[in-house]
């Protein structure tokens, strides 16, 4: 039995009935802690094999980890669903206020069925729920306003946390994103998109509540013993004072920034870009997600002067980190940081996934320059490196497809390039785009067999970095290495902690903040535990249709070089094969 039942509280929704039920899962929670490891189980139970992503049938799960509220950096909420990106298993981690604001309501999940026939939000206020009218909200393009309204009209004390889409996740592109706190998303493979075939605009959740833990003095020293490194630890303060944009320079020194669609290694203009230059000429302010010692969130101040009133300015506040540096920076040789900021900001606006955003425009700007799209299917838009200009307008029309070329491109490139060609240097890894690591075959060979098709499902370019001599290891120790990293993100993930915590959160650190609330794991325990959450989610992703042998390589990572040398198709295959062989799919 668990020591805090509210963890094990499952709130469910069915918007088709305007209905509302909470049930206890203690089997659930129990079985696989909270999280990636419960929103598995959940959506496995809910999501009929084969469904659509946009059927209603097709559920939304959002759950947290029996960390949360209780322990430094461990804030995140796992969102779980069909991906209309990918077509088989979703997972968007968010940070932020979200987790908190759901465990303060009294839940460990929330599970959303159905679909309404006209717009809704729903306002969850502890054990109130409320369907409410959007029809006003509905066909507002702005995430940022959708966010204010609601802000300024709904009540709720407490922790409160306001999930919305924009224009994207209403015109059902498969990379929209949903926006939470301005600042933080549900980023990848397309929940905004899945909000938006449900008519959902948006969630707003609030509580107030207190937590009990099973033994007071050990969870104080524990909670002491995490802050302490949170707070000490040379990467946390790098994190909190360039965060991940301090990626951008070691990058691009060894080789390892894709630029211009992967065309190039190294940007000429990285530093202008920089994680140092945005800092020092840029920085408005600094935030952290709840319960989070460290302040990772970093915001520009971008003051731009308006053109008919040449003394008066405009403050615009824009979140950065390195994924959208590389996506809509080096990929598309954008290198000044106002023009980076101000395609951010109509990305942001719009409700889109930056890191995909960035990859089609590159992958569009490739084949404008190659003649395979022209003016006719870009509606006069020359697209150029580094043309922010046109890149702008090119968001707007990925939302309003106002012809056939924006209604593929609004696909990403894995779909539009089956129709307009350049598949070779359409960089979608499992159907989903790239990341900004181009260190070597672990990168690639790590998305593509990694559950969600992310970097972060098993570090692959750290096992790049580590071999950066070329002296490669053997495919079968690569394959080893990212399948064990991944297991044991499959335990971070459903505490939930940041993985930027990683160093920080070993299972036998876990074991001992579990056991202080009341959970009794050994970090044996825990170790078995991700390896029975991982298959779990490769048997879903199997059950709808994904097939390791079917992996996709395009071309263009072969033909560049990487701080490892040159990549050979075999050995990433190699690395793929011994992966299927060891998790036995």
């Amino acid at each position: 039995m668990l020591y805090s039942d509210t963890i094990s509280n499952v709130l469910y929704i069915d918007l088709s009935t305007k209905h509302f039920w909470i049930k206890q899962r203690a089997d659930v929670f129990e079985k696989y802690l909270g999280g990636t490891g419960a929103a598995t189980a959940l959506l496995s139970e809910e999501c009929p094999k084969g469904v659509t992503p946009f059927s209603p049938d097709n559920p939304i799960i959002l759950s947290v980890g029996p960390l949360t509220a209780l322990f430094p950096l461990a804030s995140k909420t796992v969102a779980m669903f069909k991906s209309p990106h990918t077509e088989n298993l979703g997972e968007s981690h968010c940070g932020g206020r979200s987790a908190v604001a759901i465990r303060m309501a009294g839940y460990g999940a929330i599970v959303i069925k159905g679909a309404s026939d006209t717009p809704v939000y729903l306002a969850i206020h502890g054990d109130k729920i409320y369907f409410r009218d959007a029809a006003t909200l509905w066909g507002i393009q702005n995430s940022f306003t959708v966010g204010r309204i609601i802000r300024e009209n709904e009540p709720g004390a407490g922790f409160r946390t306001i999930m919305r889409i924009g224009g994207a996740g209403e015109k059902l592109v498969p990379y929209a994103c949903v926006t939470t706190e301005t600042y933080r998303h549900f980023g990848r493979l397309g929940l905004g998109a899945v909000f938006g075939s449900k008519k959902l605009k948006a969630i707003v959740i609030s509580g107030k509540r207190s937590l009990t833990v099973a033994d007071k003095n050990q969870y104080r020293l524990v909670y002491d013993e995490i802050f302490e490194s949170s707070t000490s630890s040379p990467i946390m303060k790098k994190y909190h004072d360039l965060g991940t944009a301090g990626n951008v320079m070691p990058l691009n020194s060894i080789g390892a920034l894709p630029t211009r669609n992967l065309n190039e290694q190294r940007f000429d203009a990285a530093s202008n870009i920089s994680g140092e230059t945005i800092t020092e000429q840029y920085l408005g302010r600094r935030l952290a997600c709840s319960h989070c010692p460290v302040g990772c969130i970093h915001i520009a101040a971008l003051r731009e002067q308006y053109l008919d009133q040449p003394y008066f300015y405009k403050t615009s506040m824009i979140s950065y980190d390195y994924e959208p540096i590389f996506a809509i920076g080096s990929m598309l040789g954008i290198g000044e940081a106002a023009a980076f900021f101000k395609l951010m900001e109509r990305i942001e606006i719009y409700g889109l996934d930056v890191m995909s955003t960035g990859v089609v425009l590159a992958w569009a700007t490739e084949a404008f320059k190659r003649g395979l799209i022209s003016e006719k299917e870009t509606r006069g838009l020359g697209f150029d490196w580094g043309g922010s200009a046109f890149y702008m307008d090119a968001v707007k029309y990925i939302v309003e497809q106002p012809n056939e070329f924006y209604k593929h491109l609004a696909q990403g490139v894995e779909k539009v390039s089956s129709v307009y060609g350049g598949k070779d240097f359409a960089l979608s890894f499992g159907g989903n785009e790239m990341s900004g690591y181009n260190t070597g075959p672990a990168a690639y060979a790590g998305i593509l067999v990694g559950a969600r098709h992310s970097h972060l499902d098993n570090a692959g370019y750290s096992v790049d970095q580590k071999n950066i001599d070329g002296n490669y290891v053997k495919s079968e120790d690569v394959a080893t290495t990212l399948i064990e990293e991944e297991r044991w993100r499959q335990i971070l993930s459903s505490l939930v902690v940041c993985f930027f915590a990683r160093a920080i959160y070993t299972p036998d650190l876990v074991s001992r903040a579990l056991k202080s609330i009341g959970f009794n794991y050994s970090p044996a325990d825990l170790i078995l535990l991700g390896h029975t959450i991982h298959a779990e989610k490769y048997k879903y992703k199997i059950r709808e249709g994904f097939d390791l042998d079917k992996l996709r390589l395009p071309k263009r990572i072969l033909e560049i070089n990487t701080p490892s040398g040159q990549l050979h198709e075999q050995y990433i295959r190699d690395v793929i094969k011994n992966y299927k062989n060891q998790i036995g799919s």
